[in-house]
């Protein structure tokens, strides 16, 4: 596939979508560096590694402290920021992957009963693991190292893009509401790093629900039924009451303005109802082809624009993924 992108960086690229844009990349003839804090491959639950990560050059180093790998940034086309943390205890990550049902109700109920400043957890290495450092601060300090480096001398992928992969709100109230909004700030952040920078672009990937039957087994159940709660409201004329159109009208009743929180947990309810799940190789390839500058992607990217960006055809309210995830 004929593409303007010769070399990206990926941020986090042995993680569950880190891994799956390195593997669409490499598929596309884009060389690809990763990123990460053990600078280890990609590494299946049993311990195996496919093939193409041989492909992958594997660097180590500090999201947060980019100064650690800003050598790897001058040259590359472009940047893909996929780090960050749904729950602050990392453990659930293993969980999911491992089927641990136990094991994932252990981290959703440990918020509860912790104490200390959440904004200033560290992992057993001393690293900062919260939402603001892992969603927000280490997208920004990546953004203004990658604003700094200096690009070829005749690029063909001008305006470079940074993509950073945020989230659809739709985890609330099960999900703290500090997740979404340290999401929010890093796009908000980008976008205003953005300003004067003519030769960049922000794009801001907003994935529902991302699942895979075989790397987060859990996760196939869940986006079975989210995806057709999906298509049952998308089949339902708008002059008919839904759950989701009811659950929003509740939440537009109860919300108040201010502490910086627009909507109420029951939209995100409302969401997480009407927008369908998404396989994580179909964010892996919108990922891919926002990178292209020729596609002209700017700003956020919501389900619908993604799969447009792949070019299913579909309404885009269903995944065809969900029915036959196990070919995956």
């Amino acid at each position: 596939m004929n593409s303007t992108v010769r070399k990206i960086l990926v941020v986090g690229g042995n993680g569950f979508i880190g891994s799956a844009v390195c593997k669409a990349a490499l598929a596309r003839g884009i060389q690809v560096t990763s990123v990460s804090s053990s600078g280890r491959p990609y590494r299946s639950a049993k311990g195996h590694a496919p093939a193409w990560t041989s492909n992958v050059d594997w660097q180590r180093g500090d999201a947060l402290q980019p100064q650690t790998f800003a050598h790897l940034l001058p040259n590359v086309d472009g940047v893909v920021h996929t780090l960050g943390t749904l729950i602050e205890d990392s453990s659930y990550k293993r969980a999911v992957q491992d089927g641990n049902v136990a094991a994932l109700f252990g981290s959703l109920t440990k918020r509860f009963f912790d104490s200390g400043n959440p904004l200033e957890k560290r992992s057993d290495s001393g690293n900062l693991t919260g939402y603001d450092a892992l969603n927000r601060d280490s997208a920004l300090r990546v953004c203004e190292a990658f604003l700094s480096s200096p690009a070829g001398t005749s690029d063909p992928n001008a305006p470079r893009p940074f993509i950073y992969v945020s989230a659809e709100d739709i985890f609330r109230p099960v999900i703290p509401a500090r997740y979404i909004e340290s999401k929010r700030e890093a796009e908000k952040g980008i976008e205003q790093m953005m300003s004067g920078h003519a030769n960049y672009r922000g794009v801001y990937i907003r994935p529902s629900l991302v699942y895979h039957a075989h790397i987060r087994p859990l996760t196939t159940p869940v986006a079975a039924l989210l995806d057709l709660s999906a298509t049952i409201h998308s089949k339902v004329p708008r002059s008919i009451p839904t759950p989701s159109s009811v659950l929003r009208s509740l939440g537009a009743s109860s919300t108040t303005a201010g502490d910086g929180q627009t909507t109420s947990a029951l939209d995100s309810v409302a969401n997480a109802l009407s927008i369908p799940p998404i396989h994580v190789d179909h964010v892996a390839d919108a990922i891919c082809a926002s990178l292209d500058s020729r596609n002209n992607v700017r700003g956020v990217v919501d389900v619908r624009r993604m799969r447009e960006l792949i070019g299913w055809s579909g309404d885009g309210n269903a995944d065809p993924g969900v029915g036959m995830a196990g070919a995956h």
